[in-house]
């Protein structure tokens, strides 16, 4: 190994408690070894920075070198360890580990929750002024216990979270007090992040992503899903309320997609959530504010880039539907997302975007191009965990036909027609999750957007308990 300076005597490197002994590495690695490689890197990256006082502090030198430690030694522990065994370490650590946590700096601090929240197979992470963190696991809140006295403070979180800010996110949440980004656990998990501040001063939610694609047979996608998948043009969207999967699902049909095609993937996320890796496809993942500017520009650039399959991770605005919907018609396949929870408030969501006087207009681009809506929602299983309801729209003839006619409102009636061809109402595909004793009749109920006909399917069921 090249030799490196040693790093000034001056400087005090604290690099939090000490680990906890690493698993056995099959490639021969002691322990000793990966603490030395990691010293040599802490020592590098002080004798690299300015000295101070002209160059940056001698608590930021200690902490740039600390990172640099903490991420060497973690990279050769997880990459000695044979395929899952990160998984496994992460979930071997103790509860309570919070505390421990709560005592460390930058991103040894946040990579400790990040674990907690991977052992608690919790989706989402919050972290509140003066409350301990939270999780969210199986779409309820639990408070951590375990973790600092009186929770942690402004100060704590925003060092945790600045620590791991892209150089965009940090622009951003200097200006706009509001930040959006990717952080990586490496080997173990992606989290997207956004941090925010309220009354009592910083705040973060991170969400995790799994670091590989959920494929579409482990989500057990319907045909229906899959059949979208083999279009060569048109508009398919994937849309439900914050939290239910919309992410995954669609991530699944691009990695079906990946593996069954021989085509060019654009895709415009912000941030980018799952990492697709070329297989029988070319994948190009975009980044809003990293990679480009806005959906809206990244999608325009996108017809000058050869695609043959585009996926917008949100269609946000009026500009933005409107390139996609003329993406889709000049023979490209375009995959997006709305917050909307049913194919019926989908479709009218869309053509409500635009001024009244091209409505019309929209109503038969759209009619021509829409070749699917999958909304869905996640209910909690009996037992534990949670199971995706999905209501399917696919296009066709009569389907196109109440489009371009303004009559939306009879789309259901051509869903229960349709079937055969893979059509589900909400209500049918709750009514199938109790009628196989997944989810609870009440649980159904809440999540039901037509909660008068659900009643009634229940009661016709013999079933009483809303």
């Amino acid at each position: 190994m090249r030799p490196v300076p040693l790093r000034p005597p001056s400087i005090e490197l604290d690099l939090g408690p000490a680990a906890a002994p690493a698993p056995a590495a099959p490639s021969g690695l002691s322990r000793e070894e990966i603490e030395r490689i990691a010293r040599d890197a802490a020592a590098a990256a002080v004798a690299a920075a300015p000295a101070p006082p002209a160059g940056p502090s001698r608590e930021e030198i200690a902490r740039i070198a600390a990172r640099e430690a903490a991420e060497v030694a973690e990279r050769i522990v997880l990459e000695a360890m044979p395929r899952g065994g990160a998984a496994q370490a992460a979930a071997a650590a103790p509860k309570g580990s919070l505390q421990a946590a709560a005592t460390r700096s930058g991103p040894a601090k946040i990579d400790g929750l990040l674990r907690e929240m991977i052992q608690r197979k919790a989706s989402d992470l919050h972290l509140s002024a003066g409350v301990a963190p939270v999780f969210r696991v199986d779409g309820e809140i639990h408070f951590a216990g375990g973790s600092a006295p009186g929770g942690l403070s402004s100060d704590d979180i925003e060092a945790m979270v600045t620590e791991v800010m892209t150089p965009k996110a940090r622009e951003d949440f200097a200006s706009l007090r509001d930040a959006d980004y990717a952080y990586e656990l490496r080997g173990l998990a992606r989290f997207r992040v956004n941090v925010f501040q309220d009354r009592n001063g910083v705040g973060a939610v991170l969400r995790q992503i799994p670091i590989e694609v959920l494929t579409a047979e482990k989500l057990g996608l319907p045909k229906a899903c899959l059949d979208m998948c083999w279009l060569s043009k048109g508009l398919v969207l994937v849309t439900g309320p914050t939290g239910s999967g919309k992410s995954t699902t669609l991530a699944a049909m691009i990695d079906f997609i990946n593996k069954n095609r021989s085509d060019h993937i654009i895709t415009i996320e912000d941030p980018v959530e799952f990492v697709h890796q070329n297989q029988k496809c070319l994948v190009n993942q975009r980044e809003v504010g990293l990679h480009t500017k806005s959906f809206k520009n990244a999608l325009r650039a996108a017809l000058r880039e050869d695609p043959d399959i585009v996926l917008v991770g949100e269609m946000r605005d009026l500009e933005t539907i409107s390139i996609a919907i003329e993406t889709a018609e000049t023979g490209h396949l375009v995959f997006g997302t709305l917050h909307t929870t049913t194919a019926v408030s989908t479709v009218d969501r869309i053509i409500d975007q635009f001024p009244s006087d091209r409505q019309s207009q929209i109503r038969v681009m759209l009619s021509e191009s829409l070749k699917g809506v999958v909304a869905q929602n996640l209910i909690p299983k009996i037992g534990g965990g949670r199971v995706a309801a999905q209501e399917i729209l696919v296009g066709n003839h009569a389907v196109a036909a109440l489009i371009r006619d303004g009559k939306t409102f009879q789309l259901p009636s051509v869903m229960q027609t349709g079937k055969n061809i893979g059509m589900v109402t909400m209500n049918d595909a709750l009514m199938k999750l109790v009628m196989s004793r997944q989810v609870d009749p009440q649980q159904a109920y809440i999540k039901a957007v037509d909660k008068t006909g659900f009643a009634a399917m229940l009661k016709s069921a013999g079933i009483n308990s809303v």
